[in-house]
Formats: C-alpha cells, sequence, structure tokens
C-alpha cells in the first residue's frame, strides 16, 4: 500500500505540560485509524497539526502523498451565521465553486476563448451536477430546509452540515474529531455506513465504541506522550494495551534488580571508583532512569454518597406540552420508580431534553399533573454544560458548592481530595476554568453534579467530549448507581451498558416504552421492516397474479388513468432521450469546435436539461407508486 502519511519527530507543549515529544508515525492508503487518549492530553492538537492549523514546537516533519486531498472535520465548526445553509457549503467546495463562478462570468462576458476555457474546467470539475450533488448530500444528512440562515442551525444541524461539507470534498484522506458528538442515532449509523464502504483512509477521535469498532481497524493510543499503535478492534486494543503494561513492568523490574547491583558497585570506595570505566558509571544512570518508571495508571474516581430515596420518584398523569402548533408531548403518563433505568432516545429536535425539563421542573405543561418524591435529590447533568463566571478557578466552582463531600462508605472528604479523584491534581486548582479543554470541562461539571448526592440522575448527552477510558469508568458508577437514571445519549454502546428500557420520542409527542438495550432496539426495528418489506411484496405479487380477476368495485391499488399511463410511457422514453441529449453536449462543449453563438446556446441548454430530468425523474416515480 502507498505511504500516504509520514510523520516524523512532531512534538507539542502547553507551558511546563508536555503533550507528546517526539513522535513518528506512518500511515498507509486505506488505513482507517482511531487515536485513543485521556482528554487533555493532546489527541485534538495531534489533529490541528496533521491539519495545517497548528505546528509542532520543535520542528519535526509531515509529509504528504503528493496530490492527495485532505479533508479536516473541526470540533468547533467557523459558519457565516448569514449565509444560507446551501450557500454557506455551496461557497465552501472551494476550486468547485470557483470553477462555476468562473464559467458565469465567461459567460456573462461573451469571451469565445475564456467561455472555452471555463467550460473545459466545468468538464473537469464535474461542475454541471455539482448543485444537485450538494442537495443529495445534505438530504443524506437530513438537512432539508436549504434557506435556513446558518445562525438558526441547532448544534446537531450544524454538525451535520459540517459533515456534508467534508463528504461533499470527496477527499482521500479524512481526518475527523468527534465526528458523532450532537449527531442522532440514525445519522450515526448513515455516517457509520459510509466510512465502511469508503475507499478513503481515516484518522480520528472518537468515544462511540460501536463506531470505532465498525469502521476502524487500527488504534493508536496516546500514552505519557508517546504513540503506540495497535491493529484490531477496541477489544483488542484492550488487550494488547494490557500486554503491553506487563511486558513494560517486566522491564522495569528488571531494570531495578539490576539497579541494585550497580549502586552497590557505585558507592564502592572513591579509590576504587577511579579506576572503573567511565561506560559503566554513564549505562549507571540510564539504567536508574529506566528504574524510576511508574506505570501507576490515574483513573478517575467516581466515589460519592447517593441520598435515601423513597417509594415516590416522579409520578406523571396525562401530561401534555406544546410549542406552537407542535405538540411535543401527548398525554404521557408513567411512574418512575426506584432504581429504575430509562435510556431516552429519537431524532434530534423530538423533545427529548424538552422532557427531561419537565421532569426536573424547568417546564411546566400545559396540562397534565405531574408529583415529585418528597425525598427526591435531582442531580441534572445539561448538555449545554459547565457555568462559570470568567476567571473562576476549578477550586473556585467546586468550593461554591460545598467544602466536604460524602462518599459511598458515609464518610466526608474535602472537595479538594474529591477533585483529585476526578484527575484534578493540586497543581491545577488555580486553573481558570476557560483554558481547560472541553473534556476536563465536562469531567469538572459531572463533578459537581455528583457531588450534591443525587438519588436521581438526569444525562442529557453525557458522552458528548469525555473520552472513552472516562467513560468505562462513568459507565461502571452508573450501573452500580443505586437511585434512578434518566439519561439522553447517541452513543448506543454507553446505553447498552447503563439503562433497562428505552422512552421512543416520535413526532407528535408520542412516547414508545420499549423493554431491552438499545442494539434490541435496533434490531427490533430492522425485523419490522424486513416484515413490512416481505408483506408489501407477497402483497403485491398477489395483486399482479389476481390482477385479471380483479372488479372494478374493489381494485387491489389505484390504477393509472388512460392519460396517467401514456404520461408514463413518454417519461419512459423521455428520460433516457435527454440523457443522451446532455451526454452529446457535453461532448460538443469539450470539442472546441462550437462557434461563439453555439457555445452560448449549448451552455444553456444544458443547464436545462439537468432541471428537466430532476423534474421528469421525479414524476415518475409518483406514477411508478400509484
Amino acid at each position: 500500500m502507498a505511504s500516504f502519511l509520514q510523520v516524523e519527530n512532531i512534538s507539542k507543549s502547553y507551558g511546563d505540560k508536555t503533550l507528546f515529544s517526539n513522535i513518528s508515525f506512518n500511515i498507509n492508503e486505506g488505513d482507517k485509524i482511531a487515536l485513543i487518549a485521556p482528554n487533555g492530553t493532546g489527541k485534538s492538537s495531534l489533529l490541528k497539526i496533521l491539519a495545517g492549523l497548528d505546528s509542532s514546537d520543535r520542528g519535526g516533519e509531515i509529509k504528504f502523498m503528493r496530490d492527495i486531498k485532505v479533508a479536516f472535520l473541526d470540533q468547533n465548526i467557523d459558519f457565516n451565521p448569514q449565509n444560507t445553509l446551501f450557500d454557506e457549503v455551496y461557497s465552501r467546495l472551494g476550486e468547485t465553486y470557483n470553477v462555476i463562478r468562473r464559467y458565469e462570468q465567461a459567460i456573462a462576458s461573451g469571451d469565445e476563448r475564456k467561455i472555452e476555457q471555463a467550460i473545459a474546467a466545468m468538464d473537469a470539475a464535474d461542475g454541471w451536477s455539482a448543485e444537485q450533488r450538494i442537495k443529495q448530500v445534505l438530504s443524506e444528512m437530513k438537512l432539508t430546509r436549504l434557506d435556513q440562515p446558518m445562525g438558526q442551525l441547532s448544534g446537531g444541524e450544524a454538525k451535520r452540515a459540517a459533515i456534508a461539507l467534508m463528504l461533499l470534498q470527496e477527499a482521500d484522506f479524512l481526518i475527523m474529531d468527534e465526528p458523532t458528538n450532537h449527531l442522532d442515532i440514525d445519522v450515526i449509523e448513515y455516517l457509520e455506513n459510509y466510512l465502511q464502504k469508503a475507499r478513503c483512509t481515516l484518522l480520528m477521535v472518537t468515544h462511540d465504541r460501536y463506531f470505532l469498532d465498525r469502521v476502524c481497524n487500527t488504534i493508536y493510543e496516546l500514552d505519557r506522550g508517546e504513540l503506540f499503535a495497535y491493529r484490531g478492534n477496541y477489544a483488542d486494543f484492550l488487550e494488547k494495551r494490557e500486554e503491553r503494561y506487563t511486558n513494560m513492568q517486566a522491564n522495569i523490574d528488571k531494570a531495578r534488580n539490576l539497579l541494585r547491583r550497580e549502586l552497590e558497585w557505585i558507592r564502592a570506595t572513591p579509590q576504587a571508583r577511579t579506576g572503573k570505566a567511565r561506560y559503566r558509571i554513564n549505562a549507571f544512570y540510564d539504567l536508574k532512569d529506566k528504574a524510576s518508571v511508574s506505570l501507576a495508571r490515574k483513573d478517575m474516581t467516581i466515589d460519592v454518597a447517593t441520598s435515601r430515596l423513597g417509594g415516590k420518584i416522579i409520578d406523571c398523569e396525562n401530561l401534555t406540552l406544546r410549542f406552537g402548533e407542535r405538540t411535543m408531548l401527548d398525554e404521557f403518563s408513567y411512574k418512575f420508580t426506584r432504581g429504575e433505568k430509562v435510556g431516552i432516545v429519537g431524532k434530534n429536535g423530538a423533545g427529548k431534553s424538552t422532557f427531561l425539563n419537565l421532569m426536573t421542573g424547568d417546564l411546566q405543561a400545559d396540562s397534565g399533573k405531574i408529583e415529585r418524591g418528597e425525598t427526591l435529590r435531582i442531580g441534572y447533568y445539561r448538555q449545554s454544560g459547565i457555568s462559570f463566571k470568567p476567571g473562576q478557578t476549578v477550586f473556585d466552582i467546586v468550593h461554591d458548592i460545598a467544602e466536604t463531600v460524602e462518599t459511598a462508605d458515609g464518610h466526608s472528604v474535602a472537595a479538594t481530595t474529591m477533585l483529585n479523584r476526578f484527575l484534578f491534581p493540586p497543581e491545577t486548582h488555580n486553573k481558570r476554568v476557560e483554558i481547560l479543554s472541553g473534556g476536563e470541562q465536562r469531567r469538572l461539571y459531572l463533578l459537581t453534579v455528583l457531588m450534591r448526592n443525587p438519588n436521581l440522575l438526569i444525562l442529557d448527552e453525557p458522552t458528548n467530549d469525555l473520552d472513552i477510558l472516562t467513560l468505562n469508568v462513568l459507565e461502571e458508577y452508573l450501573m452500580a448507581f443505586k437511585g434512578s437514571l434518566l439519561i439522553v445519549s447517541h452513543d448506543r454502546y454507553f446505553l447498552d451498558k447503563t439503562v433497562d428500557h428505552l422512552f421512543i420520542f416520535r413526532e407528535g409527542g408520542a412516547v414508545k416504552d420499549f423493554v431491552g438495550q438499545y442494539s434490541e432496539y435496533r434490531e427490533y426495528i430492522k425485523e419490522q421492516e424486513a416484515e413490512e418489506a416481505r408483506q408489501a411484496k407477497a402483497a403485491a405479487e398477489k395483486a399482479q397474479k389476481n390482477k385479471p380477476q380483479q372488479t372494478s368495485s374493489a381494485p387491489a391499488r389505484r390504477k393509472l388513468s388512460y392519460k396517467e399511463q401514456r404520461e408514463l410511457e413518454e417519461l419512459e422514453t423521455m428520460l433516457p432521450q435527454l440523457e443522451q441529449e446532455k451526454a452529446d453536449l457535453e461532448a460538443q462543449l469539450s470539442s472546441g469546435t462550437l462557434a461563439h453563438e453555439e457555445l452560448t446556446a449549448a451552455a444553456a441548454r444544458i443547464g436545462q436539461i439537468i432541471d428537466l430530468i430532476a423534474e421528469k425523474e421525479m414524476r415518475w416515480l409518483e406514477l411508478s407508486e400509484i
């Protein structure tokens, strides 16, 4: 396989903190790689250096294969809020957009030589079908309001627009930073299927373990400033990582045994030492460095108490909520029980976060009744993240809540101790919150929610910006949590591990209760869809078989009228003719033999044909489905 990327000796530090030092690696054509590391250790920084948005501290070299196209999906998307969705995506297509603009300018100028050059460029860039391609990709990403200003898009819509732009670039090498954040599960599965089949090379940071397993064939781990590569899936990574730590520990133990013997030698009398070889003394200090390495892992520890929970949690009776003409919740009734763990899923905008705000009392229903238990203590982890004032430090944030925190064993510990357990060592306590990484802010926010000892945890997209290692710890805590849980998440792996049943939110405010894991629900949906398809096919075959015996009073399906039948036949003849005319015109435009007037007319006609084909294909589909 060809080498698409060669990286030699790149480094990155912030202040006195070294993220990585002199790391080197090679990525070949077709590699699909996931980068894993704790938050704040340099994942995003590494991706930005590769994408050319940042630089290595001490030189180093980054070489992409010549002529390959590279696309970068950043976590933070910078759009012009005044542009419409279509214009923003269209204008960011780089040379394709410029080619189309130059073509339009050439036609307006009437300069025959410029028109010929512009037509050749349009052919090379496939500019004739660019508009249709943009609309198709946006539709696949469930972005249908092309005239909507970018400033009015939700976080999920903006992320889908960024992904659509990345796909439209048709790049050879994709660099993606948390592509699944803020996406609903249907879009995640679409992107997953696309990347599985795409013949692209990929390097991405993701916390979604199902997504990782189904897309990637290699995992890179940033550990203590070094980069390690593992072939295989996430389970293979965990196994091989443990083997690496075991081997490293064995080497450290061996070095320590040697060090004890060498220490006796180095401490010999000064008279004896003067005759000793200098190389052995130097080797002693190298051995001392190897023996002093510690492999102690700094994993987050969640050890907070759960307040006592009475028999009543939240009782809902006929809750209805509308925003204007849209019904967000329709006659919802349910009694939550102690220890119940509910996952909430549905498309973006279906009302999941609205439902959580109803449960906490932040919103009031239009009708119906909701009662909360007297012992209820809610911990609400919001999707919007932590709130803080400019200049507030990590210590300020926790100290404003409490000076001590009750732990699961009934003891009280200082808030600073709890900060240490959440991977905020003493030297970080005076850091301003605004300079923390996104993942560090999320981890601090989680601590502020848990240190209040809630007995009902409400988590709205808790996996966004948390690294996989932190998620593993959080999952273990939630699985053992003695209170009740309400979780909104797009992370299928996370839902499978933490909840007992699902509330499926649908359009019109309907809520379906599904007992089982999310993976089981998806299998159930696929089986239903397959069964519906089988039934539809069987019904169609039966209708076709019995067609001569049907009476006009009870047809299996509405017959096409004579006029509609004639229209369908004409369309089936017309569409191939239009496609052939389009191909002929493209060939003529590329030939360079047309006169100026003929060039102008052909260019105008090809635009008309593209619109006409789209219109006639839509009508053909309508008639075919009758």
